[in-house]
C-alpha cells in the first residue's frame, strides 16, 4: 500500500460503502441533547458577555444584569414559538435556506444561507475558544497558549467528523447531559447554602472595574443596548434543531417542535440561573485586564461559571474543575454541531448551483469532506486573527444569526398568507391565522433586535460580517450564473445532432525518435485518420537534420514536417500551425498525438512532460482541435502500479461495511 494511502487508512479510516450513508434516526431522549448542545453551551458565555458590556460604565451599571436578562429571555420565548412552527411545516431539514428561498425566492434564500455559513463559521471559532476560556480558568498553561490550544481543538474535532465519527447521537450526548448536571448542582448547592445563611461570594467580587460611572441618556442607552445584543449569543444554536428535523424518528416534525420546547425552556431557565448567580457572587469581569483593578499580575481573568463554581463549590477544587471540564466539553460538542450543519447546507446549495460542485460529493468516510476542511479553515483563520478572543469573536457572531431568524419569520408570514389565500376549512385557516400572528411577532422581534446588534456591533467588529455577508451572496450568484451559462452552452435541442467531420488531419508531435514516438506513430496510423503527418520544432538546426536522417533512414511513411522556431520556443510554432490548418480547412477534425512518459516517483514529474503539458494546455483552448495523450510507461511506474493494484484489492476486501458499522 502506498505511503499516502497508508497514512489516509490510518487518520480517516478504511472507505465505506455508499449504502452505508443511511443514518439512523434518534429517538428524543438522544436527539434533545445531540441538538440542544449548541443552544445550551451559548449559556456558557451569554451572560459573561453581557456582564463585560455593562462593566463599561462601571459597578453601578451591573444593576441593569436582570432587565437585559429578562429581555433576551423574551426574545428567547418568541423565536423558540416561531422556529416550533418551522420544523412542522419545512421538516425536510433545509431550515432557514428552504424556507425563505420557498417563500421570498432563490435570491433571499442565498442571502439566509450566507448568514448561516458565517454563523457556522463563527459557532466553530467562538464555541472553540470559549472551550479553552474554561479550561484556561483552572488551567494556567492553557490561557497562557489559547489561540494555538483552540486551533488544535479545530483540528481534532476536524479529524474526527473526517473519520465520520462526529455524527455518534449517543457519544454526543454525553456531554450535554454532563453539563446540565453540573448547572444543576451549581443551582442547587447554592439555593441550600444561600437559605443555610452562607455567603457566596466569586473570587473577582472584592476588585474594581475601570468604567465610565457618569453614563447617563443615550451613552447610557447605547450600553445597555449593547449588553443585549451581546446577550442574545444565548439563542445560538436554535436553527440546528431546524436543519436536523430528517434525524428525528418519526413523526419527524413534532418530535423536532417538542425537542425545541424543552431546548428553549431549559436553555432559558440555565441562562437566568446562571446570571442570577453571577449577579449575586458579585462576579466582576471585563474585556480587557487591565480594566480590573485587584486582578494579580501575570494572571488571566476567570470565566463566569467558573468563577461562580468557585463562589459555590469553594474550596472543593475538584468540583470547580468537573465544571470547567463539563463546560469545555459541551462547547467542543456544540462547535461539532456546525461541522454537521455547514457541510450539509453546503451541499445542498452545491445541489442548487450556488457553491463549486465538489461541495455536494461525498468522502470515502461518507461525510462532506470538502465542506468540512472549508469550514476548519475558515474557523481556523479566525480563531488565530482574534487570537482566541471570545469577546471580541462575540462581536462577529450575533449580526448573521439575526439576519437569518428574520428572513426566516418573513418567509413563514408569506407562507401562512398563502395558506389562506382561497382555503375556506375553518381548521385550516385557524391555524394559518394563529401560524402568521406567531410569526408576524417573531419578524418584528427579531428585526428590532437586528438592528440593535447592527447599531451596537457594527465599529466592534460587526462591519465585518456587514462586508462579508454581501459578498457571499454576489460570489454565490456569480457562481450560478457561471452553472447556469455552462448547462445552456453544453444543452442539446431534441433535433440537435452532431455534424461529421469532412476529413480528420492527424498530427504527431516528435521531439526524436524513441520508443514512445514510435508507440504513438503505430497507435496515430491504427486510427487510420484522412491525413496524418509528423512534426517537430527546429530549435537545434543540428538536431533537427539528425532528426531528418535518422526518419528517412528508418523509411517511416509518414511525412516529417518541420517547424522554424527563431525565438527557441516549441509552443508558439505548434499552435499557429494548427491555426492555420483550421483556417484552411474549417470543416476537418485535427488529432494532435502528444507521446508522454508515465512516472512513479513525483521528482520525475519535474523532470519530464513540462513542454507537453504547456503545449496541452494551449490547444485545449482551439476550437476542432482533440487531443491525445499517448502514454509510455517508465519502470519507475510499474512498483507505483502494483502498489496501487493492491491498495484497490485491499478496498475491495475491506471495504465492505455492514451499514451502521460505522456509527
Amino acid at each position: 500500500m502506498p505511503v499516502i494511502d497508508a497514512a489516509k487508512r490510518i487518520l480517516f479510516g478504511r472507505a465505506l460503502r455508499s449504502e452505508s450513508s443511511v443514518q439512523p434516526r434518534l429517538p428524543r431522549k438522544i436527539a434533545l441533547p445531540v441538538f440542544a448542545s449548541d443552544a445550551l453551551s451559548s449559556n456558557a458565555y451569554a451572560t459573561q458577555e453581557i456582564l463585560v458590556v455593562l462593566g463599561l460604565g462601571g459597578v453601578s451599571l451591573l444593576t441593569f444584569g436582570p432587565w437585559v436578562a429578562g429581555a433576551v429571555v423574551v426574545v428567547f420565548a418568541v423565536v423558540i414559538a416561531s422556529y416550533r412552527q418551522n420544523v412542522q411545516e419545512f421538516p425536510s431539514g433545509g431550515g432557514d435556506y428552504e424556507v425563505v428561498s420557498a417563500n421570498l425566492g432563490p435570491r433571499w434564500g442565498v442571502t439566509a444561507a450566507s448568514a448561516l455559513l458565517l454563523d457556522y463559521v463563527l459557532t466553530v471559532a467562538v464555541s472553540v475558544s470559549a472551550a479553552v476560556m474554561a479550561l484556561g480558568s483552572v488551567f494556567g498553561f492553557v490561557s497562557s497558549h489559547s489561540a494555538w490550544f483552540a486551533v488544535g481543538l479545530i483540528i481534532v474535532i476536524t479529524l474526527v467528523n473526517l473519520r465520520g465519527w462526529g455524527r455518534s447521537g449517543p457519544l454526543l450526548a454525553v456531554p450535554s447531559y454532563v453539563f446540565i448536571l453540573a448547572v444543576l448542582a451549581l443551582v442547587v448547592t447554592a439555593a441550600i447554602r444561600v437559605l443555610a445563611g452562607d455567603e457566596l461570594q466569586a473570587p473577582s467580587a472584592e476588585w474594581q472595574i475601570i468604567g465610565d460611572e457618569g453614563l447617563a441618556g443615550i451613552a447610557l442607552m447605547f450600553v445597555v443596548a449593547r449588553a443585549f445584543s451581546s446577550g442574545t449569543t444565548a439563542l445560538t444554536g436554535i436553527a440546528t434543531v431546524a436543519n436536523g428535523v430528517p434525524s428525528f424518528k418519526e413523526p419527524a416534525g413534532r418530535n423536532a417542535a417538542s425537542t425545541l420546547l424543552i431546548v428553549g425552556i431549559a436553555s432559558m431557565v440555565m441562562f437566568v440561573s446562571i446570571t442570577w448567580l453571577a449577579l449575586y457572587t458579585e462576579v466582576r469581569v471585563t474585556e480587557f485586564d487591565s480594566d480590573l483593578i485587584g486582578l494579580p499580575a501575570g494572571q488571566t481573568q476567570q470565566m463566569v461559571i467558573v468563577q461562580i463554581a468557585e463562589a459555590v463549590f469553594g474550596s472543593v477544587t475538584g468540583l470547580v474543575i468537573a465544571v470547567a471540564v463539563a463546560t469545555a466539553l459541551i462547547l467542543v460538542v456544540a462547535a461539532n454541531t456546525a461541522y454537521n450543519g455547514f457541510p450539509i447546507l453546503g451541499s445542498l446549495l452545491s445541489r442548487d448551483g450556488f457553491l463549486p460542485k465538489q461541495l455536494h460529493t461525498r468522502g470515502d468516510r461518507l461525510a462532506f469532506s470538502n465542506g468540512i476542511v472549508l469550514l476548519a479553515a475558515g474557523a481556523g483563520v479566525l480563531t488565530l486573527a482574534f487570537q482566541a478572543d471570545l469577546t471580541s469573536l462575540i462581536q462577529l457572531y450575533i449580526l448573521g444569526v439575526f439576519v437569518s431568524f428574520t428572513l426566516t419569520q418573513l418567509g413563514m408570514i408569506k407562507h401562512w398568507t398563502a395558506r389562506l389565500r382561497g382555503n375556506p376549512d375553518t381548521v385550516v385557516r385557524r391555524r394559518a391565522l394563529r401560524g402568521r400572528a406567531i410569526n408576524a411577532i417573531g419578524f418584528v422581534s427579531t428585526l428590532l433586535v437586528l438592528v440593535v446588534v447592527l447599531v451596537t456591533k457594527f465599529t466592534t467588529g460587526g462591519w465585518i460580517i456587514v462586508a462579508a455577508l454581501p459578498l457571499l451572496v454576489v460570489v454565490m450568484l456569480a457562481i450560478q450564473r457561471h452553472y447556469d451559462r455552462v448547462r445552456l452552452e453544453l444543452n442539446v435541442g431534441d433535433d440537435e445532432t452532431m455534424m461529421l467531420p469532412s476529413r480528420v488531419h492527424s498530427i504527431l508531435l516528435v521531439s526524436r525518435i524513441h520508443r514512445p514516438t514510435l508507440r504513438a506513430l503505430s497507435y496515430a496510423r491504427a486510427t487510420r485518420p484522412d491525413v496524418l503527418e509528423a512534426i517537430t520544432v527546429s530549435v537545434d538546426p543540428d538536431e533537427t537534420r539528425e532528426l531528418q536522417r535518422d526518419w528517412d533512414r528508418r523509411e517511416i511513411p509518414v511525412t516529417l514536417r518541420i517547424l522554424e522556431s527563431p525565438y527557441r520556443g516549441i509552443t508558439a510554432p505548434v499552435i499557429d500551425y494548427v491555426r492555420r490548418l483550421r483556417r484552411e480547412s474549417p470543416r476537418d477534425l485535427i488529432t494532435v498525438f502528444v507521446p508522454e512518459y508515465v512516472v512513479g516517483h513525483w521528482w520525475e514529474r519535474l523532470l519530464h512532460n513540462q513542454s507537453a503539458l504547456r503545449l496541452k494546455a494551449r490547444l485545449l483552448l482551439t476550437p476542432g482541435v482533440m487531443i491525445v495523450s499517448v502514454p509510455w510507461q517508465l519502470e519507475s511506474s510499474d512498483e507505483v502500479a502494483k502498489r496501487l493494484e493492491q491498495a484497490d484489492l485491499a478496498i475491495g476486501e475491506e471495504g465492505i461495511v455492514p451499514q451502521g458499522e460505522h456509527e
